[in-house]
């Protein structure tokens, strides 16, 4: 009996889930080691959903040294099938303000420190990535979005940096002529891994203030950004428990099938060890070898 339905993964500002009921915290071993922390599992909107704060608690972990892979495999060794994520982004585009939320239907990669596979060690397997979002989920959020009466605009660019230093005016320029939306340092990763664990997936980016090419970003204050991401955090609960309340109970979407035609290697060469450690992602494509 699965744990969880649905995944909710909490970023800068939203570290809790307001109106999770029938509380309770599930520690998790994976292969991939541990998660960034204890997945808080209880019932919202009648839905069995499971929260993990993306940084642990007291916000300790740097983007770059998140375990990416043992907090998607968690949600998958707790049987969700769906991840909604959230987190703090900086606006590319002057249309994008502060207090709107962004749900981006593509990624763009600019790290260079992460593991981002659950594969290899004798595997190989290449899924389709051209639309990285889960379509269904996205007009769910969207939906939510409007029916809370939040700003939630459908589609756009997630640019996803190294960090943990923010850009430089260059940088963003160049983002900017680019066509890119939004910039963050955490969700392309988790979207990677959670097409190839089969699990839908969708980012809703919560505008914090505009990135550095902006006239007045030095202008700025600390205050002012805390403020807005204490009002983005409260936003995002209404809209995430809006969206669960909204949510299909099947699927339509092609997300649970991403590995069908993924696996290059002969099932008969695939290492013992490998198989061990991928049994949860792969296991049913392998029942005959």
């Amino acid at each position: 009996m699965p744990q969880a339905e649905i995944g909710i993964i909490g970023g800068s500002g939203l570290y809790s889930m307001p109106g999770l009921a029938t509380v309770r915290e599930v520690r998790l071993k994976t292969p991939f080691g541990a998660p960034s922390a204890a997945y808080v599992c209880g019932t919202l909107e009648g839905r069995k959903v499971a929260f993990l704060a993306r940084h642990g608690g007291g916000h300790r972990i740097l983007p770059s040294e998140l375990n990416f892979r043992a907090n998607i495999h968690g949600f998958k060794q707790l049987g969700a099938e769906r991840i909604v994520s959230v987190s703090a982004v900086g606006s590319l585009k002057a249309e994008h303000k502060p207090l709107d939320f962004v749900i981006p239907d593509q990624f763009f990669d600019r790290t260079r420190h992460r593991s981002d596979t659950f594969f290899g060690g004798g595997v190989v397997a290449h899924i389709a990535f051209a639309d990285p979002v889960c379509w269904e989920l996205a007009a769910t959020l969207a939906a939510a979005c409007k029916k809370v009466g939040v700003t939630g605009k459908r589609g756009g660019i997630y640019l996803c940096m190294e960090g943990p230093q923010f850009s430089t005016k260059a940088e963003s320029n160049l983002y900017r002529n680019f066509g890119m939306d939004v910039i963050g340092m955490t969700n392309l990763q988790e979207a990677k891994l959670a097409r190839e664990a089969e699990i839908c997936y969708v980012t809703v980016a919560m505008v914090t203030d505009y990135d550095c090419w902006h006239p007045h970003h030095d202008s700025v204050t600390v205050d002012q950004i805390l403020a807005v991401l204490g009002k983005n955090a409260g936003n995002a609960a209404k809209v995430v428990r809006e969206a669960v309340a909204q949510m299909p109970r099947e699927r339509s979407c092609k997300c649970g099938s991403a590995l069908a035609h993924a696996i290059l290697t002969d099932p008969k060469k695939i290492p013992a060890a490998a198989k061990k450690k991928l049994k949860l992602i792969i296991g049913k494509y392998l029942k005959s070898a």
